[in-house]
């Protein structure tokens, strides 16, 4: 196994070490499906009302808090300098 993996990907490689490897499936009876008919499976959700705004919203939302959290920790940082400014004069 790759040294490189969490315990909790190494455990699903044991899980799954029978499978992993084989070759892609392909249906001796059915065509494969084109890439515009498996986009169309999920054109439904696009079709939500309000979707799209939601999600840009959420986005939104997350960027301002995040924002904000950085000019915290910046006056943070700048107090904490000048403190430690003060105690090494």
């Amino acid at each position: 196994m790759n040294n490189d993996l969490t315990p909790e990907e190494a455990e699903v490689m044991r899980q799954y070490a029978d499978i992993i490897g084989l070759p892609h499936h392909v249906s001796a009876t059915h065509a494969r499906m084109s890439m515009e008919n498996r986009a169309a499976q999920f054109a439904p959700f696009a079709a939500l009302n309000g979707h799209s705004a939601a999600i840009e919203r959420t986005g939104e939302q997350y960027i301002e808090k995040m924002e904000g959290q950085m000019a915290i920790d910046n006056s943070q940082l700048t107090i904490d300098n000048f403190e430690l400014k003060i105690e090494k004069v």
